[in-house]
């Protein structure tokens, strides 16, 4: 029986996922290009598999992680399902230097995990890869009702069921270690999906904290768009895909308008669902009180997040941590968030932040009254919020438990020899 290898000090890895952000820190995966860049700095070789570029190049190579954009470069990939894209182009690569371990954040390693034996490589996913965000987002419709909460519980059950045995079964079993952020991720595959929790990982993704000093808000942007210099800004960002996770807050808002007659909501995004949102602004006549800039360059999107006293961010569709949100409170704003997302373990209510039910419309929209009228300590819960993010996300953290769980799962893969 031939004796297996010890660990090596470098590591070879690759990172999948059909969007990776290079320029940008304010996305939904702005934490990804730190982590990639840490890694590299710590002397390991890491290549990245993603699908388009802003850059539109189809290779990129930078501060030591090369990165290949398969939907950019040549043709027999740019048209071919991104995840059997990501199989021939990874199978090219580990023939010239083999892959210690893939890293996917979403399903584009599927067909590799498929193969992995053959190919001697560990696959790791994201939580994202699942479908749990899903079960997040039902529950974050639930009221105060005996009605709602069964019919919230039903529609939870028939969701799991279908996700988890449409495709998330099998994705799990293909796996050599999932990555979550926060422990009810770690709970909930455990209890519901079965999956063995020492083969679970929890790493807090965050951003890239770079420059935290405060900063002012735009004079030019509030011009731009029509705000009055002493008006009241509540901002939130959406990809407006979901026309209930915008209503509740809309209605809160239109309750807002009538005691707090110069306050604002910024509702920044683009989507699908644009023209419905839209409809739902001007049906509750809020039409001069809602602004709707659409789409904004992730290098723009901090100045509108610094114009609102408050960030609102209700989604429970995430099984992440927003980048947005984590911007707000290194920013030093009010924010509130959904108390079923993975945010509630982040925010303290009533101490950093405030966390509230999504469908809680009075709840919402008198919290948001207490905000603009000065009778809450603004500045202080600003000030604790902005802490938290400074020393919870700390980037060299994030890249050396992303690294510790990397040299777990290839261990207990049983490929290398233990330490």
């Amino acid at each position: 029986m031939a004796k297996k290898p010890r660990l090596p000090e470098s590591l070879n890895i690759c990172l999948t996922s059909h969007r990776f952000p290079i320029l940008s820190r304010a996305t939904d995966l702005g934490f990804l290009w730190p982590i990639a860049r840490g890694l590299a700095r710590e002397g390991h070789k890491v290549t990245v598999l993603a699908a388009s570029s802003p850059l539109k190049k189809p290779e990129v190579f930078r501060d030591g992680v090369r990165a290949y954009f398969l939907h950019e470069g040549e043709k027999n990939l740019s048209h071919m399902n991104f995840q059997m894209a990501v199989r021939q182009r990874f199978s090219q690569l580990h023939k010239e230097e083999p892959f210690h371990i893939v890293h996917s954040i979403d399903k584009s390693a599927f067909r590799i995990a498929t193969r992995k034996e053959d190919l001697k490589v560990a696959v790791a996913y994201d939580v994202e890869a699942t479908q749990m965000s899903q079960l997040f987002a039902i529950r974050a419709m639930k009221q105060d009702t005996l009605g709602s909460m069964l019919t919230t519980a039903l529609a939870v059950s028939y969701k799991f069921l279908t996700t988890y045995y449409g495709g998330d079964r099998r994705l799990l079993s293909t796996a050599d270690g999932i990555f979550v952020t926060n422990p009810e991720q770690r709970i909930i595959l455990e209890r519901y999906y079965l999956y063995p929790d020492f083969h679970t990982y929890t790493v807090p993704y965050g951003i890239e904290l770079g420059d935290l000093s405060p900063k002012e808000k735009s004079l030019e942007l509030r011009k731009k768009l029509g705000i009055p210099e002493n008006a009241h800004i509540a901002a939130t960002i959406t990809d407006m895909t979901e026309v209930q996770e915008v209503l509740p807050l809309l209605r809160a808002f239109e309750k807002v308008a009538i005691k707090k007659p110069n306050s604002y909501l910024l509702l920044v995004g683009n989507g699908p669902k644009f023209k419905k949102i839209e409809y739902e602004v001007l049906n509750l006549a809020l039409g001069n009180r809602v602004i709707m800039p659409g789409a904004v360059p992730a290098n723009e999107l901090e100045d509108y997040i610094l114009l609102g006293d408050v960030f609102v961010n209700m989604s429970s569709r995430t099984t992440g941590f927003e980048p947005s949100t984590l911007e707000a409170m290194a920013q030093k704003k009010v924010v509130l968030g959904s108390e079923v997302s993975p945010i509630a373990n982040i925010i303290e209510d009533g101490r950093d932040g405030f966390l509230l039910r999504p469908a809680d419309v009075d709840s919402m929209s008198n919290l948001l009254v207490e905000i603009f009228s000065g009778t809450l300590p603004a500045d202080e819960i600003g000030d604790r919020a902005r802490q938290k993010v400074v020393d919870l996300f700390d980037t060299s953290k994030m890249v050396q438990a992303t690294l510790d769980a990397y040299r777990k799962i290839l261990i207990n893969s049983g490929a290398y020899k233990k330490q």
